[in-house]
């Protein structure tokens, strides 16, 4: 099974696709992390990465679908594959979609995470993240602990993206609405479409995303 993972900043993607890798064994594809590893490498694809960035450039959208098809063929997901951080565009989500036909595979769910922006930046404002297993902490909301440690793997290293500001956030959130929010209407018409209150409490949001994982696949 195969799904993506729609919202905006802050709305809590990477926790419910780490909830889904531990739980059902599936393969997060974050773009990001798949260009960092494909440019070490060594493959004639990490080459054309390499060159690429280092010029200063942005990787063009054939790239980033040469990569995401090398790895849908290696095989490595009893579980499926969650979608993160791709598509954002129009342009894309119709290569992803001729990709995955041309090796007879599909996209069964689009779970879009729906918020609140002003909640949201609220709870983005002054979060940290474990630099080791990704665990989030909050200023306010759930600091990290007194003696310094990690609740989840004990690490000392936690790391605070530059803007994960009120101002940057909101930037961001408009950046996320013009580009790749019209992916919601593609994918509803698509009968893919699954929303669930990005807000809510994780186990909730979880259990939500858990029955749509396990229910029909269309509307």
């Amino acid at each position: 099974m195969n799904i993506i993972l729609l919202g905006p900043p802050g709305a809590g993607k990477g926790t419910q696709a780490r909830i889904l890798v531990e739980q059902r064994g599936m393969v997060q594809l974050s773009t990001g992390d798949m260009l960092r590893e494909a440019r070490t490498s060594g493959t004639e694809m990490g080459k054309r990465v390499a060159e690429v960035m280092d010029k200063g450039h942005l990787v063009t959208d054939e790239i980033v679908i040469g990569l995401i098809r090398e790895r849908l063929e290696s095989g490595d997901a009893t579980g499926g594959y969650i979608f993160d951080g791709f598509p954002r565009t129009l342009r894309q989500a119709d290569a992803l979609g001729k990709l995955l036909s041309e090796i007879g595979q599909d996209i069964e769910h689009v779970i879009e995470m729906q918020v609140d922006d002003e909640v949201l930046v609220a709870r983005v404002s002054g979060r940290s993240t474990c630099a080791s297993c990704g665990e989030v902490y909050h200023d306010v909301t759930k600091p990290i602990p007194a003696d310094g440690k990690c609740t989840v793997c004990g690490s000392t290293t936690f790391t605070r993206r530059a803007d994960d500001n009120a101002e940057s956030l909101k930037t961001r959130l408009m950046a996320y609405y013009k580009q790749t929010s019209p992916l919601v209407g593609y994918y509803y018409y698509a009968h893919k479409l699954r929303m669930v209150d990005g807000l809510a409490e994780i186990s909730e949001v979880s259990g939500q995303i858990a029955g749509f994982l396990d229910g029909p696949t269309k509307l």
